[in-house]
């Protein structure tokens, strides 16, 4: 098991054995729960090695107890529909809710903000402990979420292949192929990809699923840095700072210096990071999960569905709407001229793009948060003026347009005009800068998945001839 042992030492625990074990504690731990007797505090992977036996029971009873019972009726319209609104997944990590909107294991955006660990007073929270909150259910310590950074920077070094690969791909590569295709090719190193051809046994799957996956969220700093500075820049790639945190690696790496930029990555790659398990990226990579395809090898895929312009894309579709509309109106616009390009869009059978959302019936809090942080940093920003303007206008035209079902903003209504401020105006980049952030949803679910021995994921389709021939006969 050598190959488990963690790259610095952070108190975590080798392998699980099969003997059984006491029951862990609650979720909702206790202070002692998440220390040694010695006074310090354990490690991520420790802490999850306790819990994981006590959720194994959980999901057995649920099993047993409401195994037969109906999550809901399956409609035609459901199944032409791309599957929307059906409950056929476990997700542990997040789930949305029509009229609330998203809850990280049960707690909402503003909670977040304000319970996790920041790396100022008074500032965004940490990303580190964001995937703490994820995998373990529980909100950690100052401690704790500095171990996860210093865990992530020591596991950061690519290999010199992957760094030549990317050295050679044409700048007119996609950087959302580059970031895939680098993903990929890190699987060269899959421990878990290795430990299943040894032949481990089934209850060691989540540590190997665990280790690949720190990895893996590890090196998406220097492969997203890399692309860019490759890309838009002069190719030359700043050393990843030990010292600070992911967020902030991140900025230096991209060549932003900026204190409130940083601030910016930490809530975005915290805001972006899950969404339950029905979307594109997350059910993605699930998906190809199921099929014990290690961590690399589902991100990757995953990471191909978020490539897509109705999924990651979507925020260069906002961004590039909104620059148009103020090269037509001026910064300094109006609220009728305002009002007279959204309905111009509208009659031209275009959509206006940030505004609806499959699921939610109201205002994004991703979106609301973004806001806050516009209103607190860049007030005055010209195209912060528009963007709020849209915010005010928006859902009423739409409203009397009649043809929305959710006339509110979503995340992607915002995001684009932030990263502009700060100088990161590469459209094409920003879904890398998504993919970095969906890496810490989509990998602490897959690492349950393995924990709780999810099987293949196979639904059962049909085709439009057999559905005719199933209600005619009804």
């Amino acid at each position: 098991m050598s190959a488990l042992r963690p790259l610095v030492s952070t108190g975590l625990m080798g392998r699980l054995s099969g003997v059984a074990r006491p029951m862990a504690r609650p979720v909702a731990a206790t202070l002692g729960s998440r220390m040694h007797s010695t006074g310090t505090p354990k490690g991520l992977k420790e802490r999850l090695a306790e819990i994981i036996p006590e959720k194994q029971a959980e999901v057995k009873q649920t099993k047993q107890e409401l195994g037969d019972k109906s999550l809901g009726e399956v409609t035609v319209n459901m199944a032409y529909g791309g599957m929307r609104g059906i409950k056929g997944l476990v997700w542990e990590g997040s789930v949305l809710d029509a009229e609330e909107g998203i809850r990280f294991r049960g707690m909402t955006i503003p909670e977040c903000q304000k319970r996790l660990p920041a790396a100022i007073d008074g500032g965004e929270p940490l990303p580190e402990g964001l995937f703490w909150l994820l995998v373990t259910g529980e909100v950690p310590t100052k401690e704790q979420v500095k171990l996860v950074s210093e865990e992530w920077a020591a596991r950061s070094k690519l290999p010199k292949f992957v760094e030549e690969l990317l050295d050679n791909c044409p700048r007119t590569l996609h950087p959302m192929s580059q970031f895939s295709m680098a993903v990929t090719a890190l699987q060269h190193d899959s421990l878990f990809a290795k430990a299943y051809q040894s032949g481990i046994n089934k209850t060691e799957y989540w540590q190997y699923t665990y280790e690949d996956s720190m990895n893996l969220i590890a090196k998406l700093v220097p492969v997203a840095a890399r692309i860019y500075r490759n890309v838009f820049k002069d190719g030359k790639v700043p050393a990843l700072d030990a010292s600070k945190d992911y967020s902030a690696n991140l900025a230096h790496m991209l060549g932003f210096q900026e204190p409130t930029f940083v601030e910016l990555m930490r809530l975005y790659l915290t805001i972006h990071s899950d969404h339950e398990g029905g979307n594109v990226s997350a059910h993605t990579t699930h998906l190809v999960g199921s099929a014990l395809s290690d961590p690399y090898l589902s991100f990757a895929a995953g990471l191909n569905g978020l490539a897509g312009p109705l999924h990651g894309l979507a925020n260069q579709e906002v961004l590039r709407w909104t620059m148009k509309m103020r090269d037509a109106i001026g910064t300094d616009a109006t609220d009728e001229q305002v009002k007279e390009y959204v309905w111009n869009t509208l009659h031209s059978g275009q959509v206006v793009p940030g505004y609806g959302h499959a699921v939610l019936r109201r205002t994004d809090p991703r979106y609301s948060c973004q806001r806050e942080f516009a209103l607190k940093h860049l007030p005055t920003d010209p195209m912060f003026k528009l963007v709020s303007q849209l915010y005010n206008i928006v859902p009423g035209v739409l409203t009397e347009h009649g043809k929305t079902k959710n006339p509110w903003p979503n995340v992607d209504a915002h995001s684009g005009v932030l990263l502009q401020h700060y100088g990161l105006v590469e459209q094409d980049y920003y879904t890398v800068l998504f993919g970095v952030s969906r890496a810490l949803g989509v990998l602490s679910q897959l690492i349950w998945d393995r924990a709780l021995s999810m099987p293949l994921e196979r639904p059962k389709s049909l085709s439009t001839d057999h559905i005719r021939r199933m209600f005619k006969k009804a």
